[in-house]
């Protein structure tokens, strides 16, 4: 067990944890944030994905101990108020049915469209690759990515 100081959505938090203790069940057990889902645990659906630095990452495989003093966005932190460019685009496009893999999606997104503010339908496709949608919304995604980059 080690201690681990985190900053979490511009928030302080400390926990005490085996070094190899994935991300995304520090947030889950530990700190009880919910929103990052658990899909495939091989880093295979993009479920649990955070952004780590900016950077889109699958916390399901990220170790605790590789986090170091890189700053961790859940997709509680995307927006205190839910109002995202692409939590609003991703209401006026209808994108989620059963929801469960929305957080990772939104979180892929986000990561894309902070580096690629005006993304291609080439851009949308390389980005999200590997965030699996069991109902099958991909089409109603890219439509919202577009409609968000224009917010």
């Amino acid at each position: 067990m080690a201690i681990f100081n985190l900053k979490i959505n511009n928030v302080d938090q400390q926990v005490e944890v085996d070094p190899a203790t994935p991300v995304l069940w520090v947030l889950r057990d530990h700190l009880k944030m919910v929103g990052t889902k658990y899909g495939c645990g091989i880093a295979q659906c993009g479920a649990c994905t955070i952004h780590l630095d900016d950077v889109a990452m699958r916390s399901c495989v990220l170790p605790i101990s590789a986090v170091g003093d890189k700053a961790i966005t859940t997709i509680e932190g995307l927006s205190e108020k839910g109002d995202h460019p692409l939590q609003k685009a991703w209401i006026q496009h209808d994108v989620p049915q059963c929801g469960y893999c929305q957080a990772g999606q939104l979180m892929s997104a986000a990561a894309l469209l902070k580096d690629t503010p005006s993304p291609t339908d080439a851009d949308i496709d390389d980005a999200m690759n590997g965030n699996l949608c069991r109902c099958g919304t991909y089409i109603r995604v890219k439509a919202a990515i577009h409609t968000a980059s224009k917010m």
